[in-house]
């Protein structure tokens, strides 16, 4: 049974017309006419009598007045309920940097809109992202790659992500107007850990130009990166977002380098068939609309 009825039948037992109902519902009085005598069929009893030129509800007909105010105030509030999303989770999976640097401004806009969401944020590497969200243990995946992660994925592209090459300022290299593969002959380098997209385009760039290099140290974390470099232990590669406080503090300086196969994609992954919440269209309206600006 519709739900539409019970509004129906409220509006005539309000207003004691099927005729003034109709008018401020906008059906045509038949159509109120029809919905009346469906409900009568359904429950087995006339729910309205005629005394004269009055109409009044019968006994039954009052006692189903009664739930169905219930009734339709309730749905009314689960559609509150569920525009909040109230008590909800959002899972989210993205690797370290994007968790550190990129994603807490739009998480802490998100949380203002619906306070009483749960938002689970797990780091991972890209291809456990990719793999999850396929699984369905994520909702939406946050990564940086140069192609499209997972072509069984909806996938979009919510910007390039520059990529720094970064030292002290007092590096040797930082005097030159350009730095090439060549200049970067036998270079300690702070690496990120192997599976990070950005180290395998490096690292590939460097043995086609057949560049041979030092790895001083391999970290997990960008921070950690960053750290060993303003220290004076290598020069390493890492995402803009990454380093531009410590470029704007003057802690790190970003040599002038670049190079066409070392590029990157901020990149969204979803399930074509996920179920959209009402946080997720939320969410992701966010980061687009951000990159759209």
């Amino acid at each position: 049974m519709e739900l539409v009825y019970f509004e129906t039948f409220r509006e005539v037992a309000e207003r004691q017309s099927f005729t003034r109902a109709a008018e401020v519902l906008g059906y045509a009085q038949s159509s109120v006419t029809t919905q009346i005598q469906k409900l009568e069929k359904t429950y087995g009893v006339p729910l309205f009598e005629r005394h004269g030129r009055q109409l009044r509800l019968t006994p039954p007909g009052e006692e189903l007045l009664k739930i169905a105010v219930k009734m339709l105030e309730l749905y009314r509030e689960s559609l509150e309920v569920v525009a909040r999303q109230a008590g909800g989770t959002l899972s989210i999976g993205s690797i370290d940097s994007l968790a550190s640097y990129y994603l807490p401004p739009y998480i802490q806009l998100l949380k203002a809109q619906f306070p009483e969401l749960t938002i689970r944020l797990q780091t991972c590497s890209e291809s456990a992202i990719a793999e999850k969200v396929k699984q369905g243990e994520l909702d939406i995946g946050l990564l940086l790659a140069d192609h499209t992660a997972d072509v069984l994925l909806r996938c979009e592209t919510i910007r390039e992500e520059p990529l720094f090459l970064i030292a002290r300022p007092d590096h040797p290299l930082t005097r030159f107007t350009e730095v090439t593969l060549e200049q970067l002959h036998e270079a300690e380098w702070i690496m990120a850990e192997e599976s990070c997209n950005y180290r395998n385009m490096l690292e590939k760039a460097l043995k086609a130009g057949e560049v041979p290099y030092r790895i001083s140290f391999e970290l997990g974390n960008p921070e950690a990166v960053k750290r060993c470099v303003i220290t004076g232990l290598g020069i390493a590669l890492l995402p803009r977002m990454v380093v531009e406080e410590e470029v704007r503090r003057g802690e790190l300086a970003v040599l002038p380098f670049s190079h066409p196969d070392i590029r990157l994609e901020l990149q969204m992954l979803i399930h074509p068939r996920k179920w959209m919440s009402q946080a997720m269209v939320a969410f992701t309206g966010l980061l687009l609309d951000k990159y759209k600006e």
